[in-house]
């Protein structure tokens, strides 16, 4: 009796309910071969369009995930399994991991941003977050300096893409700008012409655009000129070194005086 009534019961199943997980298993292989299918052009179509190294494993991890969870629930949907205890548990699930994640999921969000945006590239120049430094590394959660005094900076990207960033590689030439002051006594035509002869002597300074020497302001105390000078970015410490060092000695050397300290 036992047996018949199980078996009844297996036949008005397998009537009422087999079609479904037939169906089921249908979409779900079906599913797979779409998604593999799905991951092969995502990959082939990031690589023609030059997507970034550091971003495509990201993408296409993402994308590929996100649509077996979707197979997974379509799926079940089909099959009749109840939903709302599982989204219940996926909600708090997310929930948590959002406010634990918060800094990490900005300092990511920032990373792709930053990759795909492009403010700045390797071996650019930058100054950002009070640092200045040559751009060796951007990864996804942090970007890494290195300084002219050979010190190793990382930046969160978080904070670094909502910030102001000065990229002073990217337009290739970078102005040196510093001021000399002279005494009142100083012939400034005279000095004018000196500190023009230490700059034309000087390595590394561009011709085009022009140098300006002149007078920026009257102190009470002293004469202030202003010196512009054009540079390629990675000469500019050494440039300015050197040309700050030769205008000095030609001043003296030419008997031009500098204010009295105090």
């Amino acid at each position: 009796m036992k047996v018949e009534e199980f078996y009844q019961q297996f036949h008005h199943w397998l009537i009422t309910r087999g079609p479904q997980y037939v169906f089921g298993i249908f979409v779900f292989f079906a599913g797979l071969w779409v998604i593999r299918f799905i991951r092969s052009r995502m990959r082939d179509r990031m690589s023609r369009n030059k997507v970034h190294s550091s971003l495509q494993p990201f993408f296409l991890s993402l994308s590929i995930t996100s649509l077996y969870v979707l197979l997974i629930i379509s799926v079940m949907n089909i099959v009749g399994f109840e939903m709302t205890i599982f989204t219940t548990i996926i909600g708090a699930f997310s929930v948590a991991a959002g406010l634990a994640l918060s800094g990490t999921f900005q300092n990511f969000a920032g990373g792709v941003l930053i990759l795909l945006l492009k403010p700045f590239e390797l071996d650019d120049s930058i100054l950002a977050q009070g640092q200045e430094g040559k751009v060796t590394s951007i990864q996804i959660f942090y970007t890494v300096l290195i300084t002219a005094d050979n010190k190793t900076v990382i930046i969160p990207n978080g904070k670094l893409f909502n910030e102001v960033i000065v990229n002073v590689t990217r337009e290739g030439k970078r102005r040196l700008d510093f001021e000399v002051k002279l005494a009142y006594a100083a012939d400034i035509d005279k000095a004018k012409q000196v500190m023009q002869d230490a700059i034309t002597s000087t390595d590394n300074v561009l011709t085009d655009p022009a140098i300006r020497v002149g007078v920026i302001s009257l102190d009470v105390d002293s004469i202030k000129f202003t010196v512009n000078v054009w540079v390629e970015p990675a000469n500019y410490l050494t440039v300015k070194i050197a040309l700050m060092e030769k205008i000095f000695k030609a001043l003296g050397a030419a008997g031009i005086s500098f204010p009295k300290a105090g």
